[in-house]
């Protein structure tokens, strides 16, 4: 049995080394259970099953978690991460399209910031020109 605080050896799997889901999760950052939604949802699958039915993942999946994470907190819908990874996987560069994509996101950003930087301004102005009303204080 490891020791407290110790890691446990990789499992050795039809030429593993694999890492368990826990492991997967500390490295990437992504929570087990958001990572077993990934995989219920076609994003990532495991390598294979453990003897006793746990997923095994190949350390691939690290960049693939990496990816997804950066594509979600852009807003991409899951359907269109899954055809993106099927892309990535099948070897075609799909460079050009996630530069739009960013390049698409970074200028709704743009957009936003500057939407909010006039709200800012209004608001300022507004309260620039604020008068009491006379009454009395609560």
């Amino acid at each position: 049995m490891a020791a407290a605080g110790t890691a446990k050896a990789s499992p050795q799997v039809h030429g593993g080394p694999y890492l368990r889901i826990g492991e997967v999760s500390r490295r990437s950052g992504v929570s087990v259970k958001t990572i077993r939604f990934y995989c219920d949802q076609g994003l990532i699958e495991a390598s294979t099953r453990s003897e006793g039915g746990f997923r095994l993942f190949d350390t691939a999946i690290l960049a693939d978690l990496a990816l997804i994470r950066a594509l979600r907190a852009m807003d991409v819908p899951l359907a269109e991460l899954v055809r993106i990874l099927e892309v990535r996987r099948s070897g075609v560069c799909n460079c050009s399209v996630l530069k739009v994509s960013i390049t698409t996101k970074l200028d709704s950003i743009d957009q936003r910031m500057a939407e909010l930087l006039a709200m800012k301004q209004e608001l300022s102005a507004l309260l620039d020109r604020w008068q009491d009303c006379g009454g009395t204080k609560a």
